[in-house]
């Protein structure tokens, strides 16, 4: 992957991460996410 591919995945991930972060414990229950796994979740999704 180059240089452009991987800055681009990084904000991907970064992106997903805080849209994430900013939820409410009860939203993240919601959609079956635990705030732990926020990390894992926001690199599976940057891949796809």
């Amino acid at each position: 992957m180059n240089l452009l591919g991987n800055i681009r995945t990084w904000n991907r991930v970064r992106q997903t991460r805080n849209e994430l972060y900013g939820l409410s414990n009860r939203e993240l229950n919601d959609l079956g996410i635990a705030r732990g796994d926020i990390p894992f979740i926001a690199k599976r999704a940057a891949r796809t």
